[in-house]
């Protein structure tokens, strides 16, 4: 290409995006960032968010896409690091000049990014894989939190939901395994506070360093409170090692798991020793297919390839779609903040969006499965 064909290409493409005046879009193309852990030990979990995403994306593009523009992904690994999650949102928005975000993953990742980047940058992000109540604070409080909106619900409607469960069959002495961070603080509050309206209080509790947990003691901590219940707020290693260090001490309690432990991963890494584990979902579950959108979902990506990530992630792409449609023909980011705000109680095809003008709900939406003989959910 000669200098001359070279200036006329670059003009046309400044005029265009001069034309529209808002970054990440152009005349034919809408651009969504999206950091996640796709490394490490829980790579698969943004793995399956990303190729959600990147399915959803496709399946609107071969209709025409958004007023006839493509949406497309950039996708950042952070590798489930919030300096890394900060520093992907930055680049996201500042160099990649992307329009909006999609798809975090992870209460200290999503808070810091949304504190430090692009809440400041007034940048919206579609959902994210936390339930803490950091994320849910008014727009009075933090005026960051107008950028969030929810797809889930808390961790304080699934740990409700468990605790409840647990005292239905009897059980009273509940404890609490959890992380030391903004994920596993948020859990053992609500178990807390959903004991308190039972007029019962924590059998037990035992913090463990995402990092380098010591499974041991937090073993012989719990094991003390003769529980008779353990609530796990961890991801799917540290809860598998946590379960077969219980046993193995002779402590058979009833185990129960929050939604972002990985389902998948943590059944195949416990293997039979899972069975009769409470794990709540936080969306529909994947085998239903009386409901349009998990159908949809399935079609999409095979049963093989198939997870809760991966429809939680389906669910904020669908909820995205619909506010970009919504946005008009000339859309600003302040125009999708808007139109998402009008998905009052909107149904996805079997889940419900609600957002308004003064909250960013999402869903209240829990479901308790248990993890049969052969391995199965069942609820």
């Amino acid at each position: 290409m000669d200098i001359l064909k070279w200036l006329a290409l670059a003009c046309s493409m400044t005029l265009s995006l001069l034309a529209h005046g808002e970054p990440g879009i152009d005349e034919k193309n809408i651009v969504i960032g999206m950091s996640a852990p796709l490394s490490g030990t829980i790579g698969s979990y943004g793995r399956q968010m990303q190729s959600a995403v990147q399915a959803g994306f496709e399946q609107v593009n071969r209709t025409g896409g958004i007023h006839g523009r493509k949406l497309q992904l950039l996708a950042l690994d952070d590798a489930y690091d919030s300096r890394r999650t900060v520093s992907n949102t930055r680049h996201l928005i500042d160099e990649k000049r992307i329009f909006a975000l999609i798809g975090y993953y992870g209460s200290n990742a999503t808070v810091d990014a949304m504190n430090q980047a692009f809440g400041p940058a007034r940048v919206p992000l579609i959902g994210a894989i936390s339930g803490t109540e950091a994320l849910r604070e008014a727009f009075t409080i933090n005026p960051s939190a107008r950028y969030f909106f929810n797809t889930r619900a808390s961790y304080a409607d699934e740990t409700e939901a468990i605790v409840r469960q647990l005292i239905s069959l009897g059980l009273k002495r509940i404890a609490v395994l959890y992380h030391n961070d903004s994920f596993g603080r948020s859990g053992l509050d609500g178990v807390g506070n959903a004991l308190k309206q039972h007029k019962l209080t924590l059998a037990a509790s035992a913090a463990i360093d995402r990092q380098s947990p010591d499974i041991a003691a937090a073993v012989d901590k719990i094991a003390a409170g003769s529980v008779q219940a353990v609530v796990l707020v961890a991801l799917h290693k540290p809860a598998a090692a946590f379960i077969q260090a219980m046993k193995q001490a002779g402590q058979y309690p009833m185990f129960a798991t929050l939604s972002p432990i990985g389902t998948e991963q943590f059944i195949a890494e416990l293997g039979r020793s899972a069975r009769g584990v409470v794990i709540s979902q936080v969306v529909p579950h994947l085998w239903n297919d009386t409901l349009p959108v998990v159908r949809d979902y399935r079609r999409l990506v095979g049963d093989e390839q198939a997870s809760y990530h991966g429809l939680e992630a389906y669910l904020m792409t669908r909820t995205l779609i619909e506010g970009l449609k919504r946005a008009g023909k000339e859309p600003t980011r302040e125009k999708l903040v808007s139109a998402l705000e009008t998905l009052n109680h909107f149904d996805l095809g079997g889940y419900r969006i609600d957002y308004g003008s003064k909250h960013r709900t999402g869903s209240r939406f829990v479901e308790l499965t248990v993890v049969g003989p052969d391995g199965k959910l069942l609820r």
